[in-house]
């Protein structure tokens, strides 16, 4: 991950839309959840909902596949633990004994 892959995943996550359908895909993973029941769940338009996961989808936090007529979103955790990993990088100056264990 880059400065610019980083920029791009914080940013699609700095909204509160976008931000709850990333942890409702986290919640669903491995499985994710069908564009419709996305909504459902939190009550977002459709065209709403479309904007939100394009953006999710071009900063690599979500993946899409056509299920038929569906279409079924999974968060892409790989991508997620590249950006912790990234964010963290080099943490106490690379001596992470001095980082201390991390809190979830």
């Amino acid at each position: 991950m880059n400065n610019s892959d980083a920029i791009a995943a914080l940013a699609a996550l700095a909204q509160d839309s976008r931000l709850a359908i990333f942890r409702l895909l986290v919640q669903n993973a491995p499985a994710g959840l069908t564009v419709g029941a996305i909504a459902e769940k939190l009550a977002l338009p459709a065209p709403t909902l479309s904007f939100h996961l394009k953006t999710l989808t071009h900063a690599g936090l979500v993946n899409t596949a056509q299920e038929g007529r569906y279409v079924r979103c999974r968060a892409a955790l790989d991508r997620i633990d590249a950006l912790v990993d990234f964010l963290t990088d080099n943490c106490c100056g690379g001596n992470a004994g001095l980082c201390g264990p991390r809190q979830s």
